[in-house]
């Protein structure tokens, strides 16, 4: 069992907000390139717009030339707006966990798997996907506490495997 849940659920890294990982971070740990999710993560799921934070990350990373796609189960209408007011490119519907947005990204991307990092705020799909395809993934927790009623579903489900991840000393929090 705990080598299940290391292999599918254990992030390569967890960093509290997005904002946390710099362009540096990145570079230290070879990655050009970054795939976020957008729900949750950049913004609330029910913020329509990107806000002076989620754009100046998104600058610093442009200027450190590293690219950035949004990797998103949400719909076109709501992905499309967000990311073409950021001029970055996007993947909607992307069904994560599944592994075919995962697979889209990177080529879209146009970097090896050892270049690219998956970051989202969820086990269930960020994490499990990029964990499935062989990729890094960097765990942030939610921008906000109200969730979606899928997501409700996996917050329970992820709960879950946290406290045994936790139990066997595999994840712990930065900064508490």
């Amino acid at each position: 069992m705990k080598r299940l849940l290391k292999k599918y659920f254990l992030p390569s890294d967890y960093i509290n907000h997005f904002t946390d990982i710099s362009p540096e971070y990145l570079k230290s740990h070879n990655k050009n390139a970054v795939m976020i999710d957008l729900d949750n993560t950049l913004v609330a799921f029910d913020d329509p717009d990107s806000n002076d934070e989620v754009i100046e990350w998104i600058e610093k990373l442009k200027k450190a030339k590293i690219q950035v796609l949004i990797l998103s189960n949400g719909k076109r209408p709501r992905v499309d707006r967000f990311s073409k007011k950021l001029e970055i490119d996007y993947i909607y519907t992307a069904r994560k966990p599944a592994m075919r947005g995962f697979h889209r990204g990177i080529t879209m991307l146009g970097v090896s798997k050892k270049e690219v990092v998956m970051i989202g705020d969820q086990l269930m799909t960020d994490v499990f996907g990029a964990n499935r395809i062989r990729i890094d993934s960097i765990l942030v927790l939610p921008i906000k506490e109200k969730d979606l009623p899928i997501t409700r579903f996996n917050r329970l489900l992820e709960r879950r495997i946290m406290i045994m991840l936790g139990d066997q000393d595999l994840l712990k929090w930065r900064n508490g």
